[in-house]
């Protein structure tokens, strides 16, 4: 069926947060970030059956500590297609690129690209399933990750954030035949850890108009703190944005 395209529209957001978390491992340390992102939005309708709008997105975001600010810690780039599949239900396939050059040589074990399909409910409730593949990786198996977020409205102006994952690691290669990692990726034990590790948050959103602010308590497995010994993640992580 023809497809006509409609008005391009952009969105943007700065935001300030108490640390840089991904899946529930630490990428800073306990450290203000500023961040920044850019979306553009290009709509498309099927004009003969006058179905629900569908249509492509690019992104692009930044992170930078804000005692060091001319020294990026994370950059993405992202595109998406996405379809209305009815009034309550959206869809989206998405190719993901992450890159962290930060100081600290272990955060480019986090380089990845990845191949997601995410369902939301309302703006409510999002289920998604990712591919990954590690940049540099031993191995060029991918990794998989399963995540699930849920934004309650209790009130005009608030809401509950809360979400839970599930993910292979990215930072050791993976065995697929003994489901534990090799040999130099055991803890000081002596015993090898699993393959895959689980987080999660909890909290409280609030917004106004192009203001948010969200805090966050932050509940990660103990393997999850293995993954990369020197950086914690802290219980609490704090937010504000605008967007315009």
């Amino acid at each position: 069926m023809p497809l006509h395209a409609q008005s391009t529209s952009f969105n943007g957001t700065v935001a300030l947060s108490s640390q840089l978390v991904d899946r529930g491992q630490a990428i800073t340390g306990d450290t203000p970030i500023l961040q920044g992102a850019a979306s553009w939005t290009f709509p498309t309708e099927d004009t003969a059956s006058q179905t629900l709008p569908s249509g492509w997105s690019l992104g692009l975001s930044g992170s930078t500590e804000v005692r060091s600010p001319s020294r990026l810690v994370e950059a993405l780039v992202q595109a998406s297609r996405y379809w209305s599949l009815s009034s309550d239900w959206q869809m989206q396939v998405s190719l993901l690129y992450y890159r962290y050059p930060g100081s600290n040589g272990s955060s480019r074990t986090f380089d990845r690209a990845e191949a997601g399909v995410n369902w939301s409910y309302r703006d409510v409730l999002t289920f998604g399933l990712s591919a990954i593949h590690v940049i540099g990786a031993k191995t060029q198996q991918p990794r998989g990750a399963a995540d699930i977020n849920l934004h309650w409205p209790l009130t005009r102006h608030f809401s509950l954030s809360a979400g839970a994952g599930i993910t292979q690691s990215l930072t050791a290669p993976y065995s697929p035949y003994h489901h534990v990692y090799t040999d130099s990726y055991t803890d000081h034990t002596g015993s090898a850890r699993a393959n895959h590790y689980s987080y999660g948050h909890a909290g409280l959103l609030w917004n106004s108009g192009p203001w948010q602010m969200e805090l966050d308590r932050i509940v990660a497995a103990p393997e999850t703190q293995q993954q990369w010994a020197n950086l914690d993640t802290s219980s609490w992580v704090a937010t504000i944005s605008w967007s315009f």
